[in-house]
Order: C-alpha cells, then sequence, then structure tokens
C-alpha cells in the first residue's frame, strides 16, 4: 500500500514577510507558477531595504524570461537596467583579466585538440582575451551590430540595476499577477509546526499554511523566532564591513561589465548604472578602522558625491532554509559579500526551487522533499563561498596585511579539491561533474577563469603546434576585429529605445 507523508496539509495560502528584493522576487515566483495559491507580502516598516546598487549574473534573466515566461517589456522600461557581459578584475598579477558568463574556458573549436584554457592566459599576458565576450568587455563593447542597426543581445548577459527602480518594477509585476500587500508591523506567534500568525500592532492575526521569511538580515522567523543555527564562513571570508556611495555618470561610457577592484584591507565594486555610478569598499574590520577605509575610499574615488554609509554584515548561512512551515529566502537565510553578484542569484535558486518543489509535491510537501531543498540550497550557499576563497586565496597583487593574512590563512574548503586538479592537470573540465554540485552556478570555467586570470601556476603547460598557434592567433584577431565594430551600452540603449523594448 502507497503510504502518503506529508508535512502539510495542501498549502493554499502564502505570507511574505518583507517587502525588498527577496520577498518579491519569491513572491512574483511562486504567484506565476502556482497561480492558484493566494500570495500575500507583509512589508513591515520595522524591516529596512539596504538598497544598493545591484549587479546580477545570468541567471537573473534565466528566472524572470525563460523560467516565469515573462515579457522583458515592461523591465526594460521601468528599471532601466544596463547590460553586465561579466567582471572585470584588477586583481593577481596581471594589469586586469576578464571573467564572461559566457564559458569561454570550456569551448572547444573544432580545429583544436583542447579547450580553450590551454591556449588562453599565458603567463606573459597582461590582459588575455580566452573569447569573443571577453574582447567585447576588453574594449567597453556589450554586442554586435546587425545590419538594421539594432544591437544582437544575445542571452550571456545579466544586468546592473538601481535597486529602487528593481523593486519598483517587482511590486508592478507582482500585483499584475494578483500578489496581495498588507501594510502593517508584525509581531510573529510561534505554533507547534513554527508559526502559528503574523500579529499586526492592533490585535489582528495574519495566518498562512506557509511563511516565507524574507526579513533581509534581521531573519525575523528563521534565525529569530526558530532560532536555527547559524553557520559562520568567517575561516574563508574575512570581509565584514562596506562603504557605499558614488557619483551622477556625465561623460563616463556605461561600461558592459562589474569592475573588482583590489583595495589594501579587502576589494571595491564599480557598478555601471545609465545615469549613476555605484561604488563600495568591501573591507575587513579586523585591519582597517572604518574611518581609515573611508579615507582610503575617498582618496581613490575622488568623484565620490553622495555621502558614504557604512553597511555591517556577517557571512554565512542558516543550517537549514526550511524549517517547519517557514521556508527563509535571500538575506534571511545567509549572506555572503558581492564579489561575484550572488544575493540576487541566491534569491533567483532559492525561489524556483520553492516553487518547483511545491509543484512537484502537489503543494503536500514531504521530509524527503524537504530535506533535499534543505541540502540543495545549503550546497548553494557553501559553493558560493568556496568559490570566493578562490579569490583570496591567490591575489598576489598587493602584500598588505590583509592580503598576506588571506593567502596564508584562507580556508579552501570544497573548492580545495578543485585546486588540487587544476595544480596536477592544468585547465582541464575532466572532472567538473565529480567536484561540482548541481547548485553550482559557476562551473568549472568560473574557477578557471580566476585561477588562470591570477597566474596559478599547474603542472601541464600545453605547447600548441605551429597550426593550433596560428588558429588561435587569427581567431583572437577576428575577435577583437568584431569586437571594434559592436555597440556599447548607450549605441544599445538608445537604439532600442528608438524602435521600442519589446
Amino acid at each position: 500500500m502507497f503510504l502518503r507523508m506529508s508535512l502539510f496539509r495542501m498549502i493554499r495560502t502564502i505570507l511574505v514577510l518583507g517587502g525588498g528584493s527577496a520577498g518579491l522576487m519569491a513572491a512574483v515566483t511562486l504567484k506565476r507558477r502556482l497561480p492558484a495559491l493566494d500570495v500575500k507580502i507583509v512589508r513591515s516598516p520595522e524591516i529596512g531595504i539596504i538598497a544598493v546598487g545591484e549587479g546580477t549574473t545570468v541567471s537573473f534573466p534565466k528566472l524572470f524570461f525563460e523560467y516565469l515566461k515573462l515579457q522583458p517589456k515592461s523591465f526594460y522600461e521601468m528599471a532601466e537596467p544596463t547590460w553586465k557581459l561579466g567582471i572585470r578584475f584588477l586583481w593577481g598579477p596581471r594589469k586586469q583579466f576578464f571573467y564572461s558568463f559566457g564559458y569561454e574556458f570550456q569551448h572547444r573549436y573544432p580545429d583544436l585538440s583542447r579547450d580553450n584554457g590551454f591556449y588562453s592566459m599565458g603567463a606573459d599576458e597582461s590582459t588575455p582575451i580566452p573569447g569573443p565576450l571577453s574582447a567585447y568587455m576588453s574594449l567597453g563593447k556589450a554586442f554586435p551590430k546587425q545590419p538594421d542597426g539594432l544591437p544582437q543581445v544575445h542571452n550571456h548577459h545579466g544586468y546592473h540595476i538601481e535597486n529602487k527602480k528593481l523593486v519598483d518594477w517587482l511590486v508592478f509585476t507582482a500585483r499584475a499577477l494578483g500578489v496581495g500587500f498588507i501594510d502593517a508591523t508584525v509581531t510573529p506567534e510561534r505554533g507547534e509546526k513554527g508559526i502559528e500568525a503574523l500579529v499586526t500592532a492592533n490585535g489582528e492575526r495574519l495566518t498562512a499554511d506557509l511563511y516565507v521569511d524574507a526579513s533581509g538580515f534581521r531573519s525575523e522567523l528563521l534565525g529569530g523566532v526558530l532560532g536555527e543555527p547559524y553557520i559562520s564562513y568567517k575561516d574563508t571570508l574575512f570581509c565584514d564591513r562596506a562603504v557605499i556611495a558614488g557619483w551622477p555618470r556625465t561623460d563616463e561610457p556605461i561600461l558592459p561589465y562589474t569592475t573588482a577592484e583590489t583595495m589594501d584591507s579587502g576589494w571595491c565594486w564599480q557598478i555601471e548604472h545609465e545615469n549613476f555610478i555605484n561604488r563600495g569598499y568591501v573591507y575587513s574590520s579586523s585591519f582597517i578602522s572604518d574611518e581609515a577605509a573611508l579615507e582610503e575610499f575617498r582618496r581613490k574615488n575622488p568623484l565620490i558625491a553622495t555621502e558614504p554609509r557604512i553597511v555591517k554584515f556577517r557571512s554565512g548561512r542558516f543550517a537549514r532554509s526550511w524549517v517547519g512551515n517557514v521556508v527563509g529566502m535571500g538575506n534571511a537565510v545567509g549572506f555572503v559579500e558581492p564579489l561575484e553578484a550572488t544575493s540576487l542569484q541566491v534569491i533567483c535558486l532559492e525561489a524556483s526551487s520553492l516553487a518547483d518543489s511545491l509543484i512537484d509535491s502537489l503543494c503536500e510537501p514531504t521530509p524527503s522533499l524537504v530535506a533535499f531543498y534543505n541540502v540543495f540550497n545549503a550546497q548553494a550557499w557553501d559553493d558560493i563561498r568556496d568559490f570566493l576563497a578562490v579569490h583570496y586565496a591567490f591575489n598576489t597583487r598587493l602584500d598588505t596585511p590583509f592580503w598576506v593574512a588571506c593567502r596564508n590563512d584562507t580556508r579552501l574548503h570544497g573548492a580545495q579539491p578543485i585546486v588540487d586538479f587544476y595544480r596536477e592537470n592544468g585547465p582541464s573540465k575532466l572532472a567538473a561533474g565529480h567536484h561540482l554540485h548541481a547548485a553550482n552556478s559557476f562551473g568549472m570555467d568560473g574557477y578557471l577563469a580566476l585561477l588562470l586570470g591570477q597566474n596559478v601556476p599547474h603542472g601541464k603547460r600545453y605547447v600548441p603546434t605551429a597550426r593550433e598557434a596560428d588558429s588561435w592567433r587569427t581567431r583572437s584577431v577576428n575577435w577583437m576585429s568584431d569586437a571594434r565594430r559592436g555597440m556599447d551600452v548607450r549605441q544599445s540603449l538608445d537604439s532600442l529605445r528608438k524602435r521600442g523594448f519589446k
């Protein structure tokens, strides 16, 4: 006889606590994929929004325009994003290197005997170009130009988005899908299954079958009421603060990438909005004071026009993200510094995996499904920690106390076998399936970009044949030639606006 096991009666109602990016993305995803659900967002003035400049990976357009099949027209018109092809690193011994979203290192051309990683990123190259997207990024170009004068927008991009504009578009989208909004200060009431109700200041009890905790760093339900244990990443990620500011754009080109620049006690991002340039210095308070970090930040960014503000954070995650009738989302579950634009990326994964879990369980999740959800999403957080570890452990650009400590003391955790394999076998992707988990969004290509980009030595330097060397040179010349004919971000925006976004 089939034994039906479920943690819940059928889930019909969901309350999302928090009206920032995490709560809105979760609500939009759930309502779009399961339209019969009654989904409401509780927006409490007690729960603030960080509201920094946002960078995304390719997971963002994949969630909204492939998985949810939303039309991008309103997104482009309301959120006013710019395109991001990857990251430019001022990192390690090279002048610079690029990590693109085009999976350039794992690609193999038919006339070459090995993957691109064996031909690109020579030790003596100051700005190596491993593929066509890196060529475009190196020249500040976004897309190829089509015969009709419009950009050929491909799928290998994320976005730069101002947080307020993103939130406004998410609210618009949520309302259009039928998500309800409740503006209230609430106090959680604990019950046998987790949360019994959210009680408003006037005594109204808001109840649901499932509660989504999107309350940010406060983690009101998961960490607060339920007391889920917290796992720190401080043995890998030493930074715990960021000072954030920026300036209005004047005649600076809109660059098609995020810049990550090495600083004395951490690193600095530059995010390219259409009318504003957002900068943030992520640093470790164990190595530099807030005052000294602010002084270094101002000195290296003399154009700053807004008042800098300091955000404190801790890197780590809660042991489980689904506990009883509560599912955490975004910063309410965990946080790692935005070195790879992972904040929105994680929310995309959490929201879609929650929707899939409810769909496959017919909205009656079982213990084994919840256990799988917890392992899968915990691994996604740990994979980010492991990937960021490689950024810190091998950056030889500066010899300040912070960076010396990073090189000596950073724990690689799950990245260790990947690094060991690379050191022995070079830029081979053969072990990717063994060392990388299903939740890993960086792939072997991401690891190779960082290991080769930072010129980490390995034992399999390949000397191409004369024919292969000539083929690679010709291909590199063609990539740069194509990029010179391409369109930059401003040209792409202007031409698409003239035609009208579709």
